[in-house]
């Protein structure tokens, strides 16, 4: 590599992580690795690792990156949406639609389950702001118990996932914001008392 194409990237470092993002929204985390990283910024194989082991360490970086990132888009959505409890949790849902559909980094990016092996407190605390967000939007609508919470934490990261996913696999003809407006009025579905 060319002191020139070095200097070009400044800070290796984050250029692999935001060139992952890349490559995750382009192939899916199935076809994502240290290699075709290295490719997409023009840097020598051997370059990413010094900064990274190997792929799940890369891979860990990138999900405390999108854990923090898609936690601030559900924050700012549900503030976006007012007061009401059922709308603040179902614009966490769009909101979620939306951040995958820009970088290919959802839940099954920022849970990977490679990652449960690599010791990283920092990353395991921004998944951990994640869920948390999440489960106290949705203990806001009136959830009966922690149960019931996780439950309905559940049932709309799986509505918001199905969602994105089959946008993704080009299911839906319709652009993104569209989509993510129908993820959240399915969301704010389940907020709806059933009856006794």
């Amino acid at each position: 590599m060319s002191a020139k194409r070095a200097y070009h990237h400044g800070d290796l470092r984050a250029s692999l992580i935001a060139a992952s993002f890349d490559l995750l929204a382009e192939f899916g985390l199935q076809r994502f690795s240290v290699a075709a990283v290295a490719r997409r910024l023009e840097v020598s194989s051997a370059a990413p690792y010094r900064h990274f082991a190997d792929r799940g360490h890369l891979l860990a970086a990138v999900s405390a990156v999108a854990a923090h990132d898609l936690n601030a888009a559900i924050v700012a959505a549900a503030d976006a949406a007012g007061a009401d409890p059922a709308d603040r949790l179902a614009a966490a849902a769009g909101a979620y639609v939306r951040y995958v559909m820009r970088t290919g980094a959802g839940l099954p990016v920022i849970y990977a389950a490679e990652l449960s092996r690599i010791p990283d407190e920092a990353r395991r605390e921004q998944t951990r702001a994640l869920m948390e967000t999440m489960l106290d939007l949705a203990g806001e609508t009136g959830t009966r118990n922690h149960h019931d919470t996780v439950l309905l934490v559940e049932a709309t990261i799986a509505v918001a996932h199905g969602y994105a996913a089959l946008l993704s696999d080009g299911f839906f003809a319709r652009r993104v914001d569209d989509i993510a407006d129908r993820a959240a009025e399915a969301a704010r579905a389940l907020t709806v008392p059933l009856s006794p």
